[in-house]
């Protein structure tokens, strides 16, 4: 079996795993951020570095939720060079809540967190922020990873003990997947493809909850078929008091 078909084996036996054990999580998550849609609350997302990625997934995306926020701050993703910086800078204690005190959240709002490692203060700093200030906060982590790593946080206390919601998103310890005979490192990550996967699946069931509520779930038409651009703008102007990137 080569390599890119062990590969494709693993992601699938991670995704059967994660979509039938956070089955319940993943209906939470769905309800807090379908609830918040609702009652006009906003939602938020972020991650550091690559984790940041799903971030990026969930927001002004064709198919996803107009009122996801992406948290963006200097330092988080990996447009810095060097990028070694980025890891520097998601250790730093204190970051993470001055992050979270210029995000215009407020009580009632949600938030979801992405990391693999659930170690780093500047996480951990801005869900414990949150979660003072009264947010409902999704964490989506890899509990293989976390568990068998030490925090950086002073506290001493990692991601998920701040998670009001915790998905866990059942990739190998490291994330790396693949093994390769005479080579002694995994290779090939999962935690992006899986947890696009987790979180687009939540959104949809958001979005479904909605309907079901009778509400119109805000979702993005792709701007490149026609009609796409006047009903994004349309959409957005109805949830510009939730919306902050514009």
């Amino acid at each position: 079996m080569n390599a890119s078909v062990k590969y494709y084996n693993r992601v699938t036996e991670i995704l059967a795993e994660a979509f039938g054990k956070e089955a319940d999580a993943m209906e939470r998550a769905a309800e807090a951020i379908a609830q918040a849609n609702l009652t006009g609350h906003s939602v938020f997302a972020f991650g550091c570095n690559h984790a940041g990625l799903i971030t990026l997934e969930l927001f002004y995306r064709t198919g996803g939720m107009v009122t996801v926020n992406p948290v963006r701050a200097p330092g988080m993703m990996l447009e810095l060079s060097p990028p070694t910086m980025t890891s520097e800078m998601e250790r730093m204690p204190g970051y993470g809540r001055i992050i979270f005190g210029n995000m215009k959240a407020k009580e009632g709002d949600v938030l979801i967190i992405h990391s693999v490692s659930g170690r780093n203060a500047v996480s951990i700093d801005m869900a414990e922020a949150a979660r003072e200030a009264g947010l409902t906060v999704i964490v989506l982590t890899n509990m293989n990873t976390t568990t068998a790593v030490s925090s950086r946080h002073p506290s001493g206390k990692k991601l998920y003990e701040f998670a009001s919601i915790l998905i866990d998103n059942h990739g190998d310890l490291g994330d790396a997947s693949v093994e390769l005979e005479g080579f002694p490192q995994k290779v090939s990550s999962t935690s992006t493809v899986v947890g696009a996967a987790i979180l687009n699946a939540v959104a949809a069931r958001a979005c479904e909850m909605l309907l079901e509520s009778g509400a119109t779930p805000p979702v993005f038409m792709s701007g490149n078929i026609d009609g796409g651009d006047e009903h994004n703008k349309k959409v957005m102007a109805e949830h510009a008091d939730n919306i902050f990137y514009l």
